[in-house]
């Protein structure tokens, strides 16, 4: 029985290759070639297309890379501005918490002067009496 069915497989697979190669060329057939003007025209359409929109594109890439490089530049131009006023306004900062000890440091240092004087007033006062 293998042998029959090999046979018949054989038989219908060249059917198969025969029937497709019949319908291959019939479908070429109903196919509408281009002239070749028509072939000529389309080409030199693709062409143009391909060209204008190359063109657009290398124009966009070469805008945005100016713009990304201008605007990288700013925004390094206004970090280092911050560092600098950051920099400065620190310096200040210190320099204002400095005074403001000084300042305290004085008062405090005059108050006790005067609570010494105070009690050395005192002391003579006691003293002399």
């Amino acid at each position: 029985m293998a042998k029959k069915e090999t046979k018949t497989n054989k038989k219908e697979n060249n059917k198969n290759k025969k029937s497709f190669a019949k319908d291959f060329k019939a479908e070429l057939k109903k196919v509408i070639w281009p002239t070749p003007k028509q072939l000529l025209n389309n080409t030199v359409a693709v062409i143009t297309i391909v060209l204008i929109t190359a063109a657009i594109v290398f124009v966009l890439d070469l805008v945005f890379e100016t713009l990304n490089k201008q605007g990288v530049d700013r925004i390094k131009e206004v970090v280092t501005s911050m560092n600098e006023t950051g920099s400065n306004s620190t310096q200040n900062e210190e320099t204002a918490n400095n005074e403001t000890i000084n300042e305290q440091e004085n008062s405090a240092n005059s108050e006790n002067n005067e609570n010494v004087e105070n009690i050395e007033s005192s002391t003579t006062q006691d003293n002399a009496e």
